[in-house]
């Protein structure tokens, strides 16, 4: 066996076929499945811009809250609060806050509140539940506890949202 590496056959004839079998191999094979891995990608792409444009266009005010230039602020729930129920229409009478202390389980801080919002109508509530979360990605509502009609109107309701927020 070791007597094949000896022969210069193999250096001169053998490694060189090895080598056009490999480029050929990536002209026959390779390349074109590259670019049709492009042109699908391209096209992904642009369904994609068309959707975001789409929802731009559909809702503009998502722009508001990404501002480039400024940092990551502490979250407060009270600030919070406020700002996504002014950008929903809400007003500060219309809502009510409760928060608790900041605990610290297994290394990692949490902090509950609860917030109710009466009066208000079913789309003001999806929109500040989805602006909220939105604007605040370590935000969750960790339950619904309340969503009742108020009686003799078409669209008020009251609700309670109980929220957790991770540090």
């Amino acid at each position: 066996m070791k007597d094949i590496y000896k022969n210069p056959i193999v250096y001169y004839i053998l490694i060189p076929v090895i080598v056009a079998l490999w480029a050929l191999s990536v002209w026959a094979v390779r390349l074109p499945k590259a670019e049709r891995s492009l042109k699908n990608e391209r096209s992904e792409y642009t369904k994609a811009q068309n959707i975001m444009l789409e929802i731009l266009t559909l809702d503009p005010d998502r722009l508001e809250f990404t501002d480039a230039n400024s940092a990551p602020a502490e979250f407060a729930y009270v600030s919070a609060v406020d700002k996504v129920a002014g950008f929903c229409g809400i007003p500060s009478a219309n809502y009510k806050l409760s928060s608790g202390p900041v605990i610290t389980r297994r290394g990692k801080k949490s902090q509950t509140a609860t917030v109710g919002l009466k009066d208000v109508s079913i789309t003001k509530f999806a929109k500040f539940l989805s602006s909220i979360q939105l604007r605040w990605a370590d935000l969750e509502c960790v339950q619904l506890r309340k969503l009742k009609k108020k009686a003799g109107f078409p669209d008020r309701w009251d609700v309670d949202l109980e929220f957790k927020y991770y540090y």
